[in-house]
């Protein structure tokens, strides 16, 4: 072992749909913002007080396929990965750093009923519809894990 660790765990709310770019040879990535919250009480005030942190998502492939279908505006979602740092130039030739979370595996965490809107009937598309059929999507291995037949 290395002895170092990259890898972050979020639950939040995306901030917008997932935006596609596909690549030649079939490839793709899948970028979106998530907000997270936290919140406490100023002591000199007694107000509560609410911060949002914003974080770059970024998923590939298939997985990226998955979110872009399911995933809209304000969906609450349960993401794992890592941090990494991308360095790029600007319009005026500066260089820009950003830092993303490549995402490795996530999970749905809104019902599959809200995401719906009032008046429609869901669509029964067999082992597609999270976050029932599919409630844990990793990057790795996009398929439903099935259970083990272990006694412990």
């Amino acid at each position: 072992m290395s002895g170092t660790l990259n890898k972050v765990m979020l639950i939040g709310h995306t901030g917008d749909e997932v935006k596609m770019h596909y690549f030649e040879g079939g490839n793709c990535i899948g970028r979106f913002p998530l907000a997270t919250n936290d919140s406490y009480v100023n002591k000199s005030t007694n107000e509560r007080v609410t911060t949002t942190e914003w974080h770059n998502i970024v998923v590939r492939n298939k997985a990226a396929e998955i979110c872009e279908k399911y995933l809209k505006k304000g969906d609450k979602i349960y993401i794992e990965g890592r941090l990494k740092t991308r360095k790029w130039q600007d319009e005026q030739g500066k260089d820009r750093y950003s830092t993303e979370i490549q995402c490795t595996d996530f999970t749905f965490l809104t019902p599959k009923n809200e995401n719906q809107p009032s008046g429609t009937t869901p669509q029964n598309t067999p082992q597609t519809n999270p976050p029932a059929a599919n409630p844990q999507v990793s990057s790795s291995n996009t398929s439903v894990t099935e259970e083990d037949d272990l006694p412990f």
